[in-house]
This record gives structure tokens, sequence and C-alpha cells, in this order.
């Protein structure tokens, strides 16, 4: 184990001060894939939870009883839900109240894909820190190289090259992560968008067999 920790620590020292703005970059992605996990898991456990309570009433006729439920609610689902019976109470046509729920998930999506999109572009500056540690690294072997007896050349530039190499693989270490990340958040983030738009349709069709409010 501790040899495995002096290895990652050399390795980490070679690579010289583009490690840093890496390391850096890795830290904020990291923050922002457990923030963004945490959040898109509860707003699914909370739709769910909230689905299963409104949806029941909602199917009975109950709308005054499912929108009071609503309005105690901070799911997501419950505001779409609840602009949807606002307009049903008051004797809107079907279209009107399906369009109203529609704004209101377009509305949701970016509060649910919020900072996401950063994981993205934190990859890409992981993976051009380290280009641009390789680059620099090797700019100064070779200007080493120029300055010293012609027996050692070889070594030097072996060895310098290996050094410079290192931010490339570290900033592809902490990149490859980093879109993996960045495709779960997205996939998590399209099921509960998914599963939005699958709960509208189910509601208008309730609505649809309850009997017209008075005009």
């Amino acid at each position: 184990m501790n040899e495995m920790l002096t290895t990652v620590i050399r390795f980490f020292q070679d690579g010289g001060p583009f490690m840093y703005p890496i390391l850096a970059v890795l830290a904020i992605g990291l923050a922002i894939t457990l923030e963004r996990w945490l959040h898109l898991s509860v707003a699914k456990t909370k739709n769910r939870r909230m689905i299963a309570k409104l949806m029941p009433l909602v199917a009975k006729g109950e709308v005054a009883s499912a929108s009071k439920l609503a309005q105690s609610s901070s799911a997501t689902v419950s505001r779409i839900l609840l602009q949807g019976m606002e307009h049903y109470k008051s004797g809107r046509r079907r279209d009107d109240f399906e369009a109203a729920m529609d704004e209101s998930i377009m509305e949701a999506i970016p509060r649910l894909e919020k900072r996401t999109h950063y994981l993205a572009m934190f990859a890409n500056i992981a993976t051009l820190l380290g280009l641009l540690g390789t680059i620099i690294g090797l700019i100064k072997a070779f200007t080493a190289v120029a300055q010293v007896d012609p027996s050692m050349k070889a070594e030097i530039l072996s060895t310098s090259i290996s050094v410079a190499m290192n931010t490339t693989a570290f900033g592809l270490i902490v990149a490859i992560p980093l879109l993996f990340f960045y495709t779960v958040l997205q996939t998590k983030t399209t099921e509960i968008v998914d599963s939005l738009e699958m709960t509208v349709v189910k509601f208008v069709n309730h609505l649809s067999r309850v009997k017209e409010p008075a005009q």
C-alpha cells in the first residue's frame, strides 16, 4: 500500500506544475457529480412518491384533494400537475391544461440539467491541460538536451519525455471518469423527464374521463 502511494506521489510530482490545475478540475468535477447525483436521486424519489399519491385521487375525480396535496409538496411533478389542475378547475379545454403542464416541464428541465454540462467541459479542459503540460515539458527537455554532452543526450531525452507524458496521462485519467459521470447524469435526467412526460399523459387521460367542471 505504501509502495503504491509512493508511486502515485512520485508520478504526480514528476508531472510538473500542470498536474495541479488538472487535480483542481478533478475535484470540482467530482463535487458537481456528487451534488447532481444526490439532487436527481432525491427528485426522482419525491416524484415517484407524489405520483403514487396524486394519480389515484385524480383517477377518482377528486381534483380538489389532489390539488391541495400538490400544493403541500416540493416535488417537481407536483408543480407540473398543479398547473394542469388549476387550468382544469377554471374550465379550460384539454389542450389548454395540457399545454400548461408541458410548459412547466420545459421550465423544470433546466433545473434538472443544471451544472451537469460542466462535466463534459471539464473533461475537455483536463485533456487539453495534460497536452499543454506535455508540450511545455518537451520544449524544456529539448532545450536542456541541447546544452549537455552528446553521449548523455539520449538518456536525458528519454527521461524528460517520460516525465512530460505524465501530464497527458493524468489528464486522460481525469477526463475519462468525468465523461462517464456526465453520461450517467444525463441518462438519469432523461429518465426523470420521461417519467414527468408520461405522468402528464396519464394525468390528462384521467381528467378526460372525469366529468367536465361547470363553465
